[in-house]
């Protein structure tokens, strides 16, 4: 696996939008955070452009996210904000050049498109806020970010306390992180940067989903064989979930203990990552330690 260096005062990182469009206003207190960290802080050329939803067109989107790639100044990458779009450019990026020069891509969401290409290629990725909810993610979601970027540290994070009752299945296991936002990995089965699950631990998480798509979707992962040969399943955030005039039957955590009912591997939930406040970095290709008791869990690296 390759690992970025870490981030020093001074480095140049550059913000790119490739996927749902962003204002000024959007991002100025999450850029304010970087900047306060001593990091100088560029703009893509196309980061406050608009086409309908779109940041730009594929073309420009694509254009931007490569410059950051190329150039070699640019230290870190930073996702404006996730949305819809990736998908739509990133079979027009070149990424070979980070297997030379390595360098953190930081963002959630929509971006774990391209978290899950550098997961093929073996380069590890931070699954971490965007910019634009940096400013909004809680106190120590931000230190622990700083703290991976700048100082290599080792983190460890533990399960929300103050949630609905975790349904876990206990057990300890160790391993290769892969994953981030659900609906993501739905949509890139079958592609060339369809993610290697096996005998890696699979994290997930979405957002404003309905309950019989999570379970859709769910399924369609395990029919492609995505979750039997997993050494853990770690659940993070799922908010905003909807359900239908006749319900559904099954909350979230039904849904997915019934998608790996068959399988005897620990699984937790509640875990302080993706669409909510409490969004810690999550090193993805990092090998990692997970703890699953009855009604809490602890991963570390």
């Amino acid at each position: 696996m390759l690992t970025p260096k870490k981030l020093n005062i001074g480095d140049k990182v550059m913000i790119v939008a490739p996927a749902r469009r962003v204002r000024k206003y959007d991002i100025s207190a999450g850029v304010q955070i970087l900047e306060h960290w001593g990091l100088n802080v560029l703009f893509s050329e196309n980061l406050f452009g608009e086409d309908n939803q779109y940041s730009a067109v594929d073309e420009l989107r694509a254009r931007d996210l490569q410059e950051a790639i190329d150039n070699p100044d640019i230290k870190a990458i930073f996702c404006a904000r996730g949305g819809y779009g990736s998908i739509r450019i990133v079979d027009r990026i070149d990424f070979s050049p980070l297997l030379a020069n390595p360098k953190w891509l930081v963002g959630f969401s929509d971006v774990t498109v391209l978290h899950s290409v550098l997961s093929m290629l073996g380069i590890k990725s931070l699954h971490a806020p965007v910019v634009a909810t940096l400013a909004y993610s809680t106190d120590s979601s931000v230190k622990m970010l700083h703290d991976v970027l700048f100082n290599d540290a080792s983190c460890k994070i533990s399960s929300l306390s103050d949630n609905a009752v975790a349904n876990n299945r206990v057990g300890c296991a160790s391993g290769v992180v892969v994953g981030g936002n659900l609906s993501i990995l739905y949509s890139l089965l079958g592609s060339n940067c369809d993610v290697d699950t096996n005998d890696r631990i699979l994290f997930i998480e979405d957002l404003d989903e309905y309950l019989y798509h999570i379970d859709r979707m769910m399924i369609s992962l395990r029919r492609a064989g995505k979750l039997s040969r997993l050494k853990a399943l770690m659940v993070g955030s799922f908010s905003q979930i909807h359900d239908n005039a006749i319900p559904f039957g099954k909350n979230v955590q039904e849904i997915i203990l019934d998608a790996v009912g068959d399988f005897s591997y620990p699984v937790c939930f509640n875990m302080p990552f993706g669409h909510a406040n409490s969004n810690m970095p999550l090193i993805l290709l990092n090998n990692i330690e997970l703890c699953v008791e009855n009604q809490s869990a602890t991963c570390s690296w």
